[in-house]
């Protein structure tokens, strides 16, 4: 193992950023990323990733988008749980649904 990491044959950086790439396309979060790659024994500090919000925008864009708005605590803490199970933090998922208003809803739509 020690001769393929020398050769360059064998890289935890390029399996992490490969690892994370692949886990963001399947709509999951940091928190889950971290935990995942501290299984397979790589720095959970490469799951490090600075557009979360974007992420999280379209994990939720592609569940809740054309559903009824946001009207009650309950479905605000459903759609804060499905969040979070995908590996997205409390706070991330409070700035989230700060930018998304009182209803749940894009700013930009009628």
């Amino acid at each position: 193992m020690a001769e393929c990491s020398d050769q360059g044959w064998q890289s935890d950086d390029r399996f992490a950023e490969s690892f994370v790439r692949a886990r963001k396309a399947r709509g999951y979060g940091v928190n889950r990323i971290r935990q995942e790659l501290r299984q397979h024994g790589v720095d959970a500090d490469l799951a490090d990733s600075p557009d979360w919000m974007t992420d999280m925008d379209r994990v939720y864009t592609k569940k809740y988008r054309g559903k009824l708005a946001m009207t009650t605590p309950q479905e605000r803490a459903s759609r804060a749980r499905f969040l979070a199970q995908r590996g997205f933090t409390s706070s991330q998922i409070q700035d989230f649904f700060k930018r998304l208003g009182a209803a749940g809803e894009y700013p930009d739509i009628d």
